[in-house]
């Protein structure tokens, strides 16, 4: 679903569940979104994350954001997973 770009900082947009199957640190998973992003990562349990507007969005200057989610755990050496969330805005009649 389209995010409306008038929607406000702190809105979550989508609850992230990642699992390790592994024991002690291998099992311990870390996760994170890079680049510069109106969005965060929040750890809202130990194997959920969620995808926050971290500021304000304009669809006139951004109408869709390609966000590459990397999960990483702590075992040595570290195994780690990308996936990609795209995230369309929708126009809100700002005239």
């Amino acid at each position: 679903n389209p995010v409306p770009e008038d929607s406000v900082p702190n809105t979550v947009i989508a609850v992230i569940n990642v699992r390790d199957r592994d024991s002690g640190d291998n099992g311990e998973v870390s996760c994170n979104i890079d680049g510069d992003l109106p969005f965060r990562l929040e750890r809202s349990s130990e194997n959920t994350y969620k995808l926050i507007i971290a500021r304000l969005l304009d669809r006139e200057k951004v109408s869709v954001y390609n966000i590459t989610i990397t999960a990483r755990d702590r075992g040595s050496p570290s195994l780690w997973s990308q996936r990609e969330v795209v995230v369309e805005v929708s126009d809100v009649n700002d005239n």
